[in-house]
């Protein structure tokens, strides 16, 4: 049986055992099935400010754990080795439970971070996980490229306390690159933005989407949902397909920093 999987905004029609383009869902019996649930290729004992999150919880920790799969095709992506990999990754199982209980033993453990791939393609296991999270008083964190449909979305938020979302570019046609489409993204910052603390994250990119008119554009974007929503300007290294490329200029993050700063409250730099 034929199916559209709805989980975000890639909509893969499916045959019977195809597995969808982000390679973590298959059609199984007529549904979109998460085959990365509970399989874990990552996992750390992260100071949250990595994540980044700085304006939560700050001075803790977050026992970050990540899958496999992704449903973008970023060429610079620090974490293809996992995001751009399916079912032959290396995994090891772990039960929501088991990984609860290992949060409760570390020392200045606030809570779980979802992150690594993207926690919300296989966004059942970051649901079932953080409900326990609730039950036994451990913050929740999602790091996300947002690219994930509302109905999904909605389902995971009620147990989310932090998101961190990255926001690629400004631009549509950026977003048509990497297989992925800007206003889904909007539309995930502003949705989470009203449910639990939101960070917001661009990674800038040489000749990619790294001009003053982008980078203004976005703040001021963000300034008409909450001038309170920190902003982290990160600088690229060289990755992946983007190996060849040189980093982002550092005075660039500077001068960027202090444009987003003209009309947001907190406004970081990232990798300087």
């Amino acid at each position: 049986m034929k199916i559209i999987c709805d989980v975000c905004p890639n909509f893969c029609r499916l045959e019977e055992n195809q597995i969808g383009f982000c390679r973590a869902r298959k059609n199984i019996g007529g549904e979109s099935v998460s085959i990365n649930y509970g399989k874990i290729t990552s996992i750390a004992l992260d100071p949250i400010e990595k994540k980044p999150l700085y304006r939560f919880l700050p001075n803790t920790y977050v026992l970050s754990v990540g899958s496999f799969g992704c449903n973008l095709r970023c060429p610079f992506c620090q974490n293809h080795s996992i995001s751009m990999c399916g079912e032959t990754a290396q995994t090891v199982d772990i039960e929501k439970e088991d990984l609860i209980e290992k949060a409760l033993q570390l020392n200045n453990c606030s809570g779980v971070a979802f992150t690594y791939n993207e926690p919300l393609i296989g966004w059942e296991y970051v649901r079932d996980t953080a409900k326990l999270c609730k039950e036994k008083n451990l913050a929740t964190v999602v790091v996300t490229n947002g690219y994930v449909n509302t109905n999904i979305l909605e389902k995971v938020l009620p147990y989310i306390d932090a998101m961190n979302i990255d926001l690629k570019s400004f631009n549509p046609e950026f977003y048509k690159k990497i297989h992925g489409d800007l206003d889904s993204v909007k539309s995930t910052i502003e949705l989470a933005s009203r449910h639990c603390h939101v960070e917001v994250t661009v990674l800038v990119v040489p000749n990619e989407n790294d001009s003053q008119e982008e980078i203004t554009a976005l703040s001021k974007w963000l300034m008409a949902i909450d001038k309170d929503i920190p902003l982290h300007i990160t600088r690229f290294f060289p990755r992946y397909k983007y190996s060849h490329l040189s980093p982002t200029p550092v005075r660039k993050i500077y001068e960027f920093v202090e444009i987003a700063k003209k009309y947001l409250n907190f406004v970081y730099a990232g990798n300087c």
